[in-house]
């Protein structure tokens, strides 16, 4: 049962990664790309790219207990 809230949490984080890195804005950068690149850099998991990679890493987990239990 954990493995399902904790997949759902991890669609949640991806879906505002996604939204994150669309419009977050920062001090350096030309790009979107490079913005976020920079954003993940000085914010570590607050920035969008981080908040992605933790949902997929959630549903991965998720997948995992489901497979172990």
């Amino acid at each position: 049962m954990p493995g399902i809230f904790i997949m759902i949490f991890g669609a949640i984080l991806i879906v505002w990664g996604i939204y994150r890195m669309k419009n977050d804005d920062a001090l350096f950068g030309k790009t979107q790309k490079g913005k976020n690149i920079f954003n993940l850099i000085i914010m570590g998991q607050a920035s969008g790219i981080g908040q992605f990679a933790s949902g997929i890493l959630c549903i991965i987990i998720g997948i995992a207990s489901f497979i172990i239990k």
